[in-house]
């Protein structure tokens, strides 16, 4: 902080090292985000946020550090910031603005007072250039698997927090997707058989994926007491998971016991 005093003036050594923490939270979830195919979108923001903060106390302008401030909140509980990557982001253009940064950085530090701006400029470019790098170095190397039969007999565990809901009707069970990401059917099975059934929409065609909020029927007889439905999350490890809801049938209810 010696060094970069009299090129940042106004800035103490503990709000640098929380900037500092910001950056690097900021890149750990495009890291996160990159490891199950997504990239930056709205996410870049969060640049200027941080740039904003760094400014506030540099150019003596407390209102920037609102603006920052907001931007990184809006981002974090508001505006989704990744977008799904069809292909593995490239690294050219990310290597060539960290190399730009690291070095313009390198230069203004070597030259002393009066780089301010050459500092802020080489900084905000490395930090671009490694969120390149990362969502390019993290991007899945394996193929989505297309999901099938073999789905229901392939290993498959239970979430710890369920990415469905299930609503009884009359004449079945209808399931939502209560989760943020879009999730790929495999298919579903009553509880008291060995089945395996395609889950369809209204209309009967077979759905195989179901957007965040979107819901499905399952028909369903009254004597049914439970479903199963097997499933992978598109943003995130290609796992295969298992819903499991059960209940009592409404002609069993007089004799159920609750604990």
């Amino acid at each position: 902080m010696d060094l970069l005093t009299p090129l940042l003036p106004g800035v103490t050594p503990l709000f640098g090292l929380s900037l500092l923490l910001l950056a690097a939270y900021w890149l750990g979830q495009v890291w996160r985000e990159a490891r199950r195919g997504w990239r930056p979108g709205a996410a870049w923001w969060a640049v200027a946020g941080l740039l904003a903060l760094l400014l506030a106390p540099v150019l003596d302008v407390p209102p920037l550090f609102g603006v920052g401030g907001g931007l990184l909140l809006v981002l974090e509980f508001w505006v989704p910031g990744y977008r799904r990557a069809r292909t593995r982001p490239g690294w050219t253009w990310p290597l060539i603005a960290a190399l730009l940064g690291a070095a313009l950085g390198w230069s203004a530090l070597a030259t002393g007072a009066g780089q301010t701006l050459p500092l802020v400029a080489g900084l905000t470019l490395l930090l671009c250039g490694l969120a390149g790098l990362l969502s390019s170095a993290a991007y899945p190397r394996t193929r989505r698997t297309e999901l099938g039969f073999q789905a229901r007999w392939s290993r498959s565990r239970v979430p710890e927090w369920p990415d469905l809901s299930v609503t009884l009707t009359p004449s079945g069970a209808q399931i939502r997707n209560v989760s943020r990401s879009e999730l790929r059917l495999a298919g579903w099975s009553p509880r008291s058989v060995n089945g395996w059934l395609l889950v369809r929409d209204p209309q009967g065609q077979p759905l195989n994926t179901l957007r965040a909020g979107q819901t499905a029927f399952l028909p369903l007889a009254h004597h049914e007491g439970g479903v199963r439905v097997w499933y992978v999350p598109v943003r995130g490890p290609q796992d295969t998971l298992l819903f499991r809801a059960d209940w009592t049938p409404v002609q069993s209810q007089g004799t159920r016991v609750l604990n």
